[in-house]
């Protein structure tokens, strides 16, 4: 398993709602993530928004990606997602699954 960490930033004006709507993802987003080979997937935020996440999949971050971008729930939830990042808004075209910046990881202890 590869383990992929990514940041993103959620506007600081929607942090309450976007932690709201990860109360109650989707059934049809979670399975659609787990088909396309996204396990121990979590979510992290600081105060000021700054979104740290970690999931573990069989082949690489693009892989995870590019299953996702096949399903069609995804594009709905990241319709649903685009205005609550920073550098995104209603009219952006750029999908926030799209925005993730991968980190490298550098060290782990199992």
């Amino acid at each position: 398993m590869k383990r992929v960490g990514f940041l993103l930033k959620v506007k600081a004006e929607k942090i309450d709602e976007y932690k709201k709507i990860h109360e109650n993802v989707w059934p049809e987003m979670q399975e659609a993530l787990t088909r396309t080979g996204w396990h121990n997937y979590s979510l992290f935020m600081r105060p000021d928004g700054l979104l740290f996440g970690y999931f573990e999949t069989p082949d690489s971050f693009e892989a995870a990606l590019d299953g996702m971008a096949k399903e069609a729930i995804n594009s709905k939830w990241q319709t649903l997602m685009a205005p609550y990042f920073e550098g995104m808004d209603e009219t952006s075209s750029t999908p926030a699954d799209e925005m993730m910046l991968e980190l490298e990881e550098v060290f782990h202890l199992s």
